[in-house]
């Protein structure tokens, strides 16, 4: 029985804090009033008795307190939200109104067959003990159910503040991508080498630089766009981009109608062709190729070939973490961002527009 006790007290650390507080809580008053009522007067007229019933009974209970949490951890695993409190809260008291009158009863039907400690079967007291069993559970699973929410909101506001920090931060860095004097240097770059041979290009040019500065420019008024916008403004950036690169960068789209109206941050679009363009080899040669499209099930899928520049890129790491940080503060699904030998392959949840 030692042996059985620190194999248990040792792996008692590795339970969750609520099941520690049950243990601090049980063993002063709970395991000695169930066995006073199992053994009766003789658990506190007989030192031995007291002992051994006490150090059985704290097995059991350990045992029992290992199985709950066990099961516990499972269900909180399965249903950690704060809007999943009901679903959380009936699985866990039917957990304990399950595993404690198991633990209890085959624990006296243990006494009762061994006849230890002179037990003697007592329908009244077993019933005493099985009450007083379900008032414990109650009031256990209503108190870890009352810190564990706690403690999610307090996460839940962390969270959120970190989300807000990091969505203060992509503003900033669209804010200065407006401005970027790189972008603006290559595009008048392009735009005098065109105006002087094909004034009719450069005409065209000048306004799709004017309709990628108005989107840039109103692009923050709204945590939201349609596909729509983002795809119109889209073939605006590529159509300054194609003007410097030529046949090194060409861009395919398809998306399936309905979806045209659905819903996703603004600039997105914008932040993964940067990227692309950003961190591979464009050529005529070896022309980088952009894919937008939509899948069945609603997502908008942003694919290029890999071919990635053989010197170092400097980079931030802003453009995809901004990306998450803005589904996160929408409450949305993480994008999936997914890379093998031949692509990089962004697939975006796209949020339905409200009903009118």
């Amino acid at each position: 029985m030692k042996s059985v006790i620190l194999s248990l007290l040792r792996r008692l650390p590795r339970l969750r804090k609520q099941s520690q507080w049950h243990f601090l809580l049980l063993f002063p008053w709970f395991i000695p009033l169930i066995s006073y009522w199992v053994v009766g007067d003789r658990y506190l007229s007989h030192v031995g008795t007291f002992l051994s019933a006490t150090l059985l009974n704290l097995v059991i209970a350990s045992v029992c307190l290992f199985t709950l949490d066990q099961l516990t951890q499972w269900v909180v695993r399965r249903y950690p939200n704060l809007g999943q409190t009901w679903q959380r809260v009936w699985r866990l008291l039917l957990v304990f109104l399950l595993v404690t009158p198991f633990f209890i009863l085959g624990g006296i039907a243990v006494y009762d067959y061994f006849h230890l400690f002179g037990y003697q079967h007592n329908p009244s007291s077993t019933g005493q003990i099985l009450l007083l069993n379900l008032a414990a559970n109650l009031v256990s699973v209503g108190i870890d159910e009352s810190v564990y929410s706690l403690n999610r909101w307090r996460e839940n506001t962390l969270e959120k503040e970190q989300l807000k920090k990091i969505n203060l931060q992509s503003q900033y860095e669209s804010l200065k991508s407006q401005v970027n004097p790189h972008f603006l240097f290559n595009s008048l770059n392009s735009l005098s080498s065109l105006i002087a041979d094909e004034p009719h290009r450069a005409e065209e040019f000048v306004d799709e630089m004017s309709k990628v500065y108005r989107y840039l420019l109103q692009t923050n008024e709204g945590e939201l766009t349609t596909l729509e916008a983002e795809l119109r403004f889209i073939q605006s950036y590529f159509h300054l981009l194609k003007t410097r690169y030529g046949a090194g960068i060409q861009l395919e789209v398809v998306i399936a109608e309905p979806f045209r109206t659905y819903q996703l941050p603004p600039l997105t679009l914008q932040m993964l062709v940067e990227n692309a363009v950003k961190h591979n080899v464009i050529h005529a040669n070896k022309p980088l190729l952009i894919e937008i499209k939509t899948s069945q099930v609603g997502r908008l899928i942003v694919r290029n070939n890999l071919q990635r520049k053989t010197g170092k890129v400097i980079s931030n790491q802003v453009g995809l973490s901004n990306i998450m940080a803005k589904y996160r503060l929408l409450a949305q699904n993480d994008p999936i961002v997914t890379a093998d030998n031949s692509f990089f392959t962004v697939a975006l949840p796209l949020m339905a527009p409200n009903p009118v």
